[in-house]
């Protein structure tokens, strides 16, 4: 039966700190935080699974996961390095399947059906494939397998880190009761409130409603979407749409400002890291937005559509400065800036070139340039004057 449907749900265990552990192995065995620094503000990206066991979660504040775990190792976010090793996974996943669907930095789904001849029976191939990303990257990944691509994502987090727990055809109603209606992907902590609300607060009692009557008691897109997954039917978690994404970055101020020159710092320095995580990452994009949030945390997004793709840092960095000009309040403090690209594609499809080259066109190729030596010489890191000038001056203060 080698056309029964077969997905994978692959997961980095713990990937930003399990990287930060393969590259120091000094840091094998301890409690692993990436994130912000104790003594400033912000928030833990991910920690290792020894820091879990302090009660360390994802998104957690610094400060709070300092008090749970003091003598913890806290680290700074090396993106580029992440989506490096990232790159190297699903090269290796694309050898396994036709049809991978990256979902992000760190998770993917493949579409294995049909594979049976070429790796055996989908518990080995899954076996297999731990193997192989293990062998060539010092990494574990957690592989779940179902007939969807939605009991494969909860089926992943089954056993981890370094598990496999795979969704028989026929046990998909047996694998929901085990995991149970919290445990459910997509339904979070408000959603089980206004449930319960609705008496609706246990498997049984939705599955004893019909769709229609999901629809009219919780709303149309809940209702559909409930009615489904508690049966173990993909309530369409992914779209079969190829989706663009996004990249950003965001730094929180150590205290609130309102100072234009450290705002502006803030937005050059991280547009630049933005701009080269595009162009190692070999994308495009025509979108720009920015991200702010004042001392009362109101947060403001904004964005802007070019008429021609993004060729370079600075003109990511101007055209997000604008942005900023035109929403935020003068004078109001802020507590995070933030910069990125919406709309980001990828692919070797051609790019229509702009008739005249700009100052940014050939700013870009001095940008590509720096990236190229540093990933010959990661000891190489060029600064832009004005960061260095005032990185300096605030040494001297």
């Amino acid at each position: 039966m080698d056309n029964v449907p077969v997905y994978f749900h692959v997961d980095l265990d713990a990937f930003y700190a399990s990287v930060e552990q393969l590259d120091n192995p000094e840091h094998r065995g301890k409690p692993v935080m990436v994130g912000a620094s104790p003594g400033h503000r912000g928030v833990v990206a991910a920690c290792s699974y020894e820091a879990r066991k302090f009660g360390v979660r994802s998104a957690m504040p610094v400060s709070e996961a300092f008090r749970r775990c003091p003598d913890g190792l806290f680290l700074p976010v090396r993106m580029r390095r992440y989506a490096e090793v990232s790159r190297t996974v699903m090269q290796i996943l694309s050898g396994f399947s036709p049809e991978i669907r990256p979902i992000s930095i760190d998770e993917a789904s493949l579409d294995m059906t049909g594979t049976l001849r070429l790796f055996g029976p989908p518990s080995e191939a899954a076996r297999r494939l731990k193997e192989t990303v293990r062998d060539r990257t010092g990494l574990s990944i957690s592989v779940g397998i179902a007939p969807n691509r939605y009991l494969a994502k909860m089926a992943s987090d089954y056993g981890k880190p370094d598990g496999l727990f795979q969704v028989l055809p026929g046990g998909e109603e047996a694998f929901i009761d085990a995991v149970g209606l919290a445990g459910l992907w997509g339904i979070g902590t408000k959603t089980l409130t206004r449930l319960a609300d609705l008496h609706l607060d246990s498997l049984g009692r939705i599955r004893e409603h019909s769709e229609a009557s999901l629809r009219r008691l919780a709303g149309e897109s809940t209702g559909a979407y409930l009615y489904k997954a508690v049966r173990g039917i993909d309530p369409g978690m992914y779209s079969d749409t190829v989706k663009t994404r996004s990249i950003s970055n965001e730094t929180t101020f150590p205290a609130d400002t309102d100072d234009d020159d450290i705002i502006r710092l803030a937005l050059l320095g991280l547009a630049h890291e933005v701009m080269f995580r595009l162009f190692d990452e070999g994308g495009r994009s025509r979108t720009v937005a920015v991200k702010f949030r004042y001392s009362d945390f109101t947060t403001f997004s904004c964005r802007t559509t070019l008429g021609h793709w993004v060729s370079s840092a600075e003109e990511l960095y101007r055209t997000g400065a604008d942005l900023l000009d035109a929403k935020r309040d003068p004078g109001r403090p802020l507590r995070l800036i933030g910069i990125g690209f919406d709309q980001v594609e990828t692919g070797t499809s051609a790019v229509q070139s702009e008739l005249f080259s700009t100052e940014y066109d050939r700013k870009g190729i001095v940008e590509k340039t720096v990236l190229s030596l540093q990933k010959k010489n990661p000891r190489i890191s060029p600064v832009k004057a004005s960061l260095m000038g005032k990185a300096r001056r605030g040494d001297e203060d």
